[in-house]
């Protein structure tokens, strides 16, 4: 099959699933599934050879992410009925104030939290973006899922010890001390602008509840989190007797109401797996290697380590039948989630058996003495273009790097920056064939036209945003 065969039947693929979904209203398994029989049947990978693919992509991302989304929804669903996450709302509220807590978020995420895998974190904070939504008015989902996308996937691409960071630097062979220095700043300033732009749009109407959420939150129904009664306020009624009933039913509300641990102990479950994993991480960048190390920094112990505490604290807490209630409520959201990711990573290995990487690879080349900003660009536009077509940052920035080191010493540009670039088109438009794509959507509970809106324009913005930084970067390196 010619090279432009390969490239018209992907992007054909990519097309056809979205408009399945968005105009055929098709469920996302559906279309997912039959944009992957599409493309392995035209790129020429036989039935059989496409049906296996399908069933191993699938198992694939299970393996890698299964037991992760498992434990991670779990253990949200526990801390949820808990109140934690309320009270953490609240908390960063009343510290911070609404306007503030989207890039207090994003900025945290990018530059704190690159240590964990990106799918524990949006695991881990998704419901936290979700709590704290309606206390940002109509567009809060909107706004807390934009901001939630940006921390989490700028500081993967930018900052030390981010995986898709890493592996570029381990492939350009930038220090990463050097890497470090220069992405914290990028991933910093490109985090803040993507979510003030965002902000902007979503202000002159970008974001549509009704359309864009699955369960629209009406802020003009319930109180925000942290709203409170007047001081003094009395109920309906106007009778001694009616306050006296009502007081009644208020302390007999309070008797029925479970109790909920104090903040600092019912976080406990998310700190720990938190600590446990980012000590595993700065192990490894240090070079100190050790099965006990690396045993208790895996994630997936360290969420079953916090799902087995929240479980404790939950029975001990409000007992075993609400305990029991909230883990059949995450066992539901987890089957879901699972079947749709899993079809995901059916159609990124089925787009892998096609070679297109090597496809991309030929198409591009440099000659000596190229100039600083055609270097940036180009370098930008092989990842972004891999991105699009793979549905894997990790995987766009290390085939864009290998494409690009062996033509780095023709480029006139410090191969830090250049990582720079290649991390900035790596990010370019998440989109319906990554894993995380179908995770995000299920766990901010919006639609898919929604998620096209909070995390795919999302990080084309923040994708373009980086750009920008690095060519000004590039101009006086």
């Amino acid at each position: 099959m010619t090279d432009t065969l390969v490239v018209a039947h992907t992007a054909t693929a990519m097309i056809g699933v979205v408009l399945l979904i968005l105009a055929a209203r098709v469920e996302p398994v559906i279309a997912l599934v039959i944009g992957s029989i599409y493309l392995g049947l035209a790129a020429g990978l036989g039935f059989e050879k496409t049906i296996s693919t399908i069933a191993q992509g699938f198992g694939d991302i299970m393996a890698e992410v299964g037991l992760l989304i498992g434990f991670g929804v779990l253990l949200g669903s526990l801390l949820l009925r808990m109140g934690a996450l309320q009270k953490l709302v609240e908390l960063l509220l009343r510290l911070l104030g609404p306007r503030r807590l989207p890039y207090t978020l994003a900025a945290v995420l990018s530059t704190i939290f690159p240590s964990i895998y990106v799918d524990v974190q949006l695991v881990l904070a998704a419901p936290l973006a979700r709590s704290a939504a309606p206390s940002l008015g109509r567009n809060g989902v909107g706004m807390m899922g934009g901001a939630l996308s940006t921390g989490i996937l700028v500081g993967y691409v930018f900052v030390i010890p981010g995986l898709g960071t890493v592996s570029i630097a381990g492939l350009l062979g930038v220090p990463l001390g050097t890497m470090l220095l220069y992405g914290f700043g990028v991933g910093l300033a490109t985090a803040v602008l993507t979510v003030f732009l965002y902000g902007v749009l979503l202000r002159f109407g970008f974001w549509n509840p009704d359309k864009d959420e699955t369960a629209p939150v009406a802020v003009g129904d319930r109180e925000p989190v942290g709203a409170a009664q007047p001081a003094g306020a009395a109920p309906s009624g106007g009778s001694g007797g009616g306050d006296d009933a009502a007081a009644e039913a208020d302390e007999e509300a309070d008797e029925k109401a479970p109790r909920t641990p104090p903040l600092h102990v019912s976080l406990l479950p998310i700190l720990v797996p938190l600590i446990m994993i980012a000590s595993g991480a700065i192990a490894q960048a240090a070079g100190v290697t050790s099965p006990v190390i690396a045993f208790f920094g895996d994630p997936v112990l360290a969420l079953f380590v916090g799902l087995v505490g929240a479980y404790l604290l939950s029975r001990f807490v409000q007992g075993t039948e609400r305990t029991n209630d909230a883990l059949g409520e995450g066992l539901n959201t987890t089957g879901q989630i699972l079947l749709v990711t899993g079809v995901g990573g059916s159609l990124g290995a089925v787009i892998g058996e096609t070679a297109l990487e090597g496809v991309l690879g030929g198409l591009f080349s440099a000659e000596a003495g190229t100039p600083a900003l055609v270097a940036v660009l180009l370098a930008w536009l092989v990842a972004a273009v891999l991105h699009l077509a793979i549905g894997s940052i990790s995987v766009a920035a290390i085939a864009a790097a290998g494409i690009l080191a062996p033509i780095m010493g023709g480029l006139d540009l410090p191969p830090a920056v250049l990582g720079l670039a290649i991390g900035a088109g790596a990010l370019f438009a998440l989109q319906v064939n990554s894993n995380f794509f179908w995770m995000f959507q299920s766990l901010l509970g919006v639609t898919t036209r929604g998620t096209l809106k909070a995390l795919t324009f999302v990080t084309a913005l923040a994708s373009v945003v980086s750009l920008v930084i690095v060519v000004g970067i590039s101009l006086v390196a």
